[in-house]
């Protein structure tokens, strides 16, 4: 069953049409790949799943239920991890900071949040120095993986991941790969939008956006 599920989904930025009748269902334990070519409303299709966006017409669904009868916060900081195409790190802080404050920010209660940052940075490959180095110390890999272990510091359902491997060398492309592979056998549906063939080739299923043509004027 879909856990998330996109019904007949269109938008447009003022009179310009960039996603019209798309409808699309995830399920849990897959990893799916967005593509298509510039323009065509990858990005927008992110910020549409997440919530950082309304569709114009058409729903979206988690778990069966209508997101808008849903509170955006909730939503955005509990059931889907976004992991963005520049990271969007705080770089004065650390790698283990970053992960404590997007648990702190999502509400997540009880102790032990350094251990549980610590634990979900090794997880993506970082060790206990480079955790405690702050994020202006470490190379564009080391930065994915600590963007990796915040989108999953509160347990969403749901990762999504813009470009995630766009400015990586192979080697370290297929690592994050790796990751996100481990995050869909353990049961979470993991969602990228990316330009690269070899990404898609990773995933479970493979969507393609096609860019809406504009009506030449008579």
């Amino acid at each position: 069953m879909a856990i998330l599920s996109l019904q007949n989904i269109c938008f447009s930025y003022g009179f310009t049409p960039v996603l019209k009748d798309v409808s699309y269902d995830f399920e849990p334990g897959k990893m799916y790949c967005i593509v298509g070519k510039s323009g065509a409303g990858k990005t927008t299709l992110l910020s549409l799943l997440s919530g950082l966006a309304a569709p114009n017409s058409g729903k979206i669904l988690y778990n069966g239920e209508d997101v808008t009868k849903i509170d955006k916060y909730k939503f955005r900081s509990k059931y889907i991890g976004v992991i963005f195409q520049s990271f969007n790190l705080i770089t004065k802080f650390t790698a283990l900071e970053n992960v404590v404050l997007s648990m702190d920010i999502a509400g997540v209660k009880g102790g032990g949040k350094k251990a549980k940052a610590m634990e979900l940075l090794q997880n993506v490959g970082l060790d206990e120095d480079e955790a405690n180095r702050r994020v202006l110390m470490l190379s564009g890999g080391q930065q994915q993986r600590v963007a990796i272990a915040r989108a999953l510091s509160y347990g969403p359902d749901i990762i999504l991941a813009d470009e995630p491997t766009g400015n990586l060398d192979t080697d370290t492309q297929q690592e994050i790969m790796d990751i996100f592979r481990k995050l869909a056998d353990e049961g979470k549906c993991v969602i990228l939008v990316s330009h690269s063939p070899d990404v898609a080739k990773l995933c479970d299923e493979r969507y393609e956006l096609v860019k809406i043509s504009k009506k030449k004027k008579n």
